[in-house]
């Protein structure tokens, strides 16, 4: 038998919603059931009355209601008692205890609302062969009857349910379980990005569409269809179809033909009508079964015309061949420990399974020592790091060596008096190392005190005022800490750790904010490595907008795009701030927080630049949770002081700790002062205990300059664009005179400084191009050379031209795609540019009610814009010269086309690439959600020794020669394109060189001898240095590390 995973059948808290009311209702119709008794008119009508506070008569229930809360009840008497030993039969006994379905809503007739028969849905989870590793989709849900089977094997489940009303009743019944509400004949279309399911169980609409009044018989062949596009390769689907829709059916055979070309159909069988008798009706049905595999022959599909009874079909399913292997998307992340403690039981009532027995959490000891500051700075740049006011018995030193820099060095932080709760094995197993311990400690220590004095937040949680002595309403604020650890130093694992010293203590709610949803992997990572399991980590993007999130307890994760969006007057902050509570004290971990930069308006060199909406709504989410101990974790904290503007959890303004009033005060007065202000700011925090900044040490690390000098042929290539662009430059200056923005004087400043921008912004990006492309032939040499020395190589870039591709491929026809003919060069930024944003328009000259001359665009009769004819004369002159110039193919397809995808690693957010096979031929290849993942499988385990990733990869991720990965080969890590942005940079370095790593990387800088260059660079070292001096204390360390 196998037995109920859910709790008991009556404990569902009461809310007055319709699908309470029904559920409440099939709780005690269960009872019935329980005890072998019918479900009599009577006893339905009774508690509906009940439950729905009137009758039938007075218009407050329909019978179709009612029908839904037997099926309910059927669903909890399966919870309680599991499937029985002699199911078919057994099940049969029970359904003939529940009345006939014999009366039917508008909604029911209009959307085919007949659930699955009791039998017939065991019977539909048997041909799926559920286990409890699969992922199981139900894209007409119903009141849950079909997936109810498939949660019992212990399956994780999908939901999908287009009625209003049925998907109150889901919500109730499968709290927690992502939930969507769309037409499932699009679901694959809608569902795009979210998990592939392994099985899909299925009873559509056999021909009804929503929004479609005549009978569709199209409907059936839809859902099944877009099911399919859904179901991960090697997955099964299996569905119930009226009988009519079967491989025999001339009408129909087309399409199993089609289907069976990616999906073959294992068999097909009739339905006798007597299995939909209780339900109202005696249609004849069928079962269909597909694995997601591709038939040898798409014209043989086996298929029984007849029509049988249950337990005839019964015999032939347990002839089923076994199921294919599949691969989940998105690829699960091991954890890197073999052997972990599990956590203690949590109580969500999405929990599927129940927990294991608590862990033997312990008090962590440690010995305070005293600590004095060496005579000065050294000549090094950094300190070789170790704890300096404690010392943890039995704590195992951190895998690789640990530097800070030589500033910060000088300073120790307070001796601390906090003691973690954490379960043993995290000591004895070298889970968290003595460095990593350390943070949680200082971490707990910070959430132990609060700031000076209390504060007034108002309604939006966006103004935080002072309050007075007593003041009612007046909140105070936790302290919150900052982990300014460098890439690779384990900042993740630190993040589970403090979490899961709360956890330990009874605080089992916890946020996760992170700047990309693929890191969600990488935090489950983590948190599986210190015991936990990923059905901890709860991802919001599953959880419908507005709607209430179904767990008691958990770590909820969403990045930061998702913190901030809203609709409908739904909001995602307003929706967390409901789950945690307004006395929530647990943990909100901002990881990556220097995505909230610039929280605050600040003057730019072209007037106030707005708040991010980031640092916004991450301001927003500190302010309403007064009492959550926040976390701020990022290698690169800021590259400028305001972008510090997000962490008022430190008390750095407005508490007293530090002599600034407010926010817009600290920031003026420490740029003001400069970066030596800067050094103080990071020494002054860690001094307070709020700051930690270790970095992975760089001995072992080498650096080897690659300098490219430019050959004749490149170097002519570079000086025809260098002219081309002076030619355009020019000709942009006539335009502009051409369209009355510029003359004598300048008529419209804003227009102006509009087409100014637009052709350096061009005009940077595409010698960022250029150069970059540039480099690539030298650098295929230098590659070659690594793989032969058995190094395996990481190459960090910028651009992807993914947009460029985009606009190039909406211009060819699909069929196409298989033998391209494209220029995907930096060539043709400059013809978009003179396309799209080349001053064209007609200005006309007017004098304002002050008596200056401006201008303002010329519009026709009809509204349309007057076009210059000069101007346009001018840009297709441009056009013609640059379609001239010699084509450069981008760095990526220059290093996929010449050593091959099967040998190189991408990790981008390219969706589609071109490709080149061995003839040459050019042809598109479309990457999924997935891919980025299972790139990174393929290199960590050795199947390619080429990665090349992006700023989609540079966060967070690990390529770097890990004790625990097949790929041990020493990294040859190639800067390739720095892009503008320091932080950036800094962390994509950081993916080669990280802890527990088998060799230190070797980093080479490719540059070349072209002086414009030098501007790049020059650029890139100075945010460097003030990246340092702001998150190392120093600041010559960022332009070392």
């Amino acid at each position: 038998m196998v037995s109920a995973i859910q709790g008991s059948l009556f404990d569902l808290q009461t809310v007055l919603d319709y699908g309470q009311s029904i559920v409440s209702a099939g709780q005690e119709l269960a009872k019935l059931l329980i005890n072998n008794q019918p479900i009599t008119t009577r006893a339905i009508q009774s508690q509906m009355n009940r439950y729905f506070n009137g009758t039938a008569a007075e218009g407050k229930w329909l019978w179709k209601d009612a029908y839904e809360a037997v099926e309910v009840a059927l669903i909890l008497y399966l919870r309680q008692k599991g499937i029985p030993k002699n199911p078919l039969e057994q099940l049969q006994m029970l359904q003939s205890l529940c009345p006939t379905h014999s009366r039917r809503s508008e909604e029911q007739l209009q959307l085919q609302q007949f659930s699955t028969p009791l039998p017939l849905a065991y019977l539909v989870a048997l041909a799926g062969q559920v286990t409890n590793n699969d992922l199981v989709l139900e894209p007409s849900a119903g009141t849950g009857i079909l997936v109810q089977f498939a949660k019992l094997y212990g399956a994780s489940l999908m939901l999908n349910e287009l009625a209003d009303d049925r998907t109150k009743i889901l919500r109730r019944l499968f709290p927690g379980t992502p939930l969507f509400s769309v037409n499932a004949e699009q679901i694959n279309d809608y569902l795009a990005g979210k998990t592939q399911p392994s099985v899909v169980l299925m009873n559509p609409p056999f021909s009804s569409s929503p929004k479609i009044s005549d009978r569709s018989p199209d409907a059936t062949p839809r859902h099944i269809n877009s099911a399919l596009q859904k179901l991960c390769d090697g997955g099964r689907l299996v569905a119930i179809t009226a009988n009519w829709f079967s491989p025999h059916n001339p009408t129909w055979r087309e399409t199993f033909v089609k289907w069976q070309e990616k999906a073959r159909v294992l068999m097909s069988v009739g339905v006798n009508g007597k299995a939909y008798t209780k339900h109202g009706t005696t249609i004849e049905t069928r079962i269909t079964v597909i694995d997601k595999v591709p038939a040898s022959n798409p014209g043989d599909i086996p298929c029984i015309r007849e029509t049988l009874d249950l337990p005839e079909i019964l015999a032939l399913l347990q002839q089923l061949p076994g199921r294919s292997s599949w691969q989940p998307a998105p690829v699960k992340v091991a954890a890197t420990v073999a052997k972990v403690v599990k956590l203690p039981k949590r109580n969500t009532v999405a929990q599927t399974e129940p927990s294991a027995e608590i862990p033997d959490i312990v008090v962590l000891e440690y010995e305070v020592v005293e600590w004095s500051a060496t005579d000065g700075l050294k000549d090094t740049l950094y300190e070789t790091y170790h704890p300096q006011r404690i010392r943890i018995k039995d704590a195992l030193p951190h895998p690789s060596l640990l530097c800070e820099s030589a500033a910060l060095a000088l300073v120790s932080p307070p001796a601390p008096t906090y003691k973690p709760h954490l379960p043993q094995n995290i000591v004895s197993q070298g889970l968290l190392s003595e460095a990593q311990l350390e943070s949680v400690i200082y971490a707990g220590q910070a959430h132990s005190e609060f700031l000076y004095g209390s504060y007034i937040v108002d309604d939006s949680w966006d103004n935080v005022t002072v309050a007075a002595q007593s003041e009612e309403n007046a909140v105070k604020f936790r302290r919150g800490w900052f982990l300014g650890d460098g890439t690779g130093t384990g900042k993740g694992r630190q993040c589970a750790g403090i979490i899961l010293d709360n956890w330990c203590q009874g605080r089992c709610k916890a946020i996760w904010v992170s700047k990309s949803s693929a890191l969600i992997e990488d935090a489950r990572r983590d948190w599986c490595a210190l015991g936990g399991t990923d059905k901890d980590i709860i991802d919001l993007s599953n959880i419908k907008l507005g709607e209430p999130i179904g767990f008691t307890q958990g770590i909820l994760f969403c990045t930061y795009s998702t913190l901030r969006s809203q609709k409908n007057g739904k909001s995602r902050l307003k929706q967390i701030v409901e789950w945690a509570g307004a006395d929530f004290e647990g943990v909100i971990a901002f990881d990556e927080c220097h995505s909230m930069g610039n929280a605050m308006a600040v003057e730019g060199t072209l007037g106030m630049v707005a708040a991010s909406q980031q640092g916004i709504v991450g301001l927003r989410l500190q302010n309403a949770l007064a009492l959550a101990r926040v976390v701020y974790v990022s290698a690169t904290g800021a590259t400028k002081v305001s972008n510090l503007s997000y962490a008022n959890r430190l008390g750095l303004w407005q508490t007293g700790d530090f002599p600034f009033t407010s926010r817009e005060d600290f920031v003026e007065s420490i740029e003001g002062a400069g970066i030596a202000a800067m050094e103080v700011v990071a020494r002054d925090l860690k001094a307070l205990g709020l700051y930690l900044a270790r970095s992975l040490s760089f001995d072992g690390v080498e650096y080897q300059t690659l300098e490219i000098e430019l050959t004749p042929v490149q170097e002519r290539i570079y000086n025809k664009y260098s002219d081309a662009f002076q030619v355009i430059h020019n000709n942009l200056n006539k335009a502009l005179e051409a369209c009355n923005i510029t003359g004598a004087k300048t008529y419209n400043r804003a227009a102006k400084m509009s087409a100014m921008s637009q052709f350096e912004s061009h005009k940077q990006r595409f010698f960022n191009h250029l150069l970059t492309e540039i480099k690539c032939p030298t650098l295929i040499k230098a590659i070659e050379n690594d793989l032969a020395q058995g190094l395996a190589v990481v190459i960090q870039i910028v651009s992807t031209n993914e947009e460029l591709l985009k606009r190039r491929l909406d211009e060819v026809p699909a069929e196409e795609w298989k033998d391209l003919n494209l220029d995907l060069t930096p060539r043709e930024y400059v013809l978009d540019y003179l396309v799209s944003a080349f001053p064209i328009h007609l200005h006309e000259i007017h004098s304002s009610e002050d008596g200056t001359d401006r201008s303002e665009p010329l519009f026709d009769a009809d509204g349309s814009p007057v076009i210059s004819q000069e101007a346009v004369g001018l840009r297709d002159a441009l056009i013609d010269r640059l379609a001239s110039l010699d084509p450069i193919p981008g760095a990526l397809e220059q290093l996929l086309w010449h050593f091959g995808h099967k040998q190189v690693a991408e990790v981008t957010g390219r969706s589609k690439r071109v490709l080149k096979d061995e003839s040459g031929r050019l042809f598109v290849d479309s990457r999924g959600s997935g891919a980025n993942i299972a790139e990174t499988a393929a290199f960590m385990q050795g199947d390619k020794q080429i990665l090349i990733f992006s700023d989609a990869g540079g966060t967070g991720r690990s390529y770097h020669a890990d004790l625990n990965a097949v790929n041990r080969r020493r990294r040859s890590h190639y800067l390739l394109e720095a892009g503008w942005r320091a932080d950036n940079a800094i962390q994509g370095l950081g993916r080669s060189h990280r802890t527990n790593q088998a060799s230190a990387p070797i980093f080479k800088p490719v540059t070349t001898n072209v002086r414009g260059e030098r501007r790049f660079i020059s650029t890139i070292a100075r945010r460097l240095d003030s990246l340092g001096a702001l998150t190392r204390g120093q600041r010559q360390t960022g332009g070392n590390g």
